[in-house]
């Protein structure tokens, strides 16, 4: 979708131009499913619920939005925008909204509309964070760049 996989490891282009910053971890227990993203810089998939289970990915994004789909005490079992899905310690993961454009890219406008101003163009990959969702557009917000961009073209928390 917008990264590669090479052998265990999810490798990621960086296509945004910063991290989008620091942020507290996962608050606690919701009821799946639900949308979480990636807290830390490496984050290990596991193929089960404890660290006595091999690593099957290491994603190495930051913000990367991910569907929790199970819960098991301190773990979560966590689908990826691929479909992948494996086990991730709750400390890894966040409640901040984020997003990744799915499309080959999406257009960040300056109101809910096709007809306001174009003011960037993400590309797919390209992760942000979410808010404002509503209409078939949400605000997407990518190191400081800040747009609506139709929900439909968005994989993530979009409402």
């Amino acid at each position: 979708m917008g990264y590669a996989r090479v052998r265990g490891v999810v490798c990621v282009v960086l296509l945004a131009a910063a991290a989008l910053g620091a942020r507290p971890a996962y608050a606690g227990p919701k009821t799946p499913p639900y949308w979480a993203s990636i807290a830390a810089d490496e984050a290990r998939m596991r193929v089960g619920p404890s660290l006595d289970y091999p690593s099957n990915w290491i994603y190495q994004r930051r913000d990367m939005p991910v569907k929790v789909v199970q819960v098991l005490g301190n773990w979560r079992k966590i689908q990826d925008p691929d479909g992948t899905q494996g086990w991730m310690h709750v400390r890894l993961l966040s409640d901040t909204a984020t997003a990744m454009v799915r499309d080959v890219a999406a257009d960040m406008r300056q109101d809910r509309s096709d007809a306001t101003p174009l003011l960037y163009r993400a590309e797919q990959g390209v992760v942000g964070r979410v808010s404002d969702c509503g209409e078939g557009w949400c605000r997407f917000d990518v190191s400081g760049k800040r747009g609506y961009v139709r929900a439909s073209s968005l994989w993530g928390a979009v409402k």
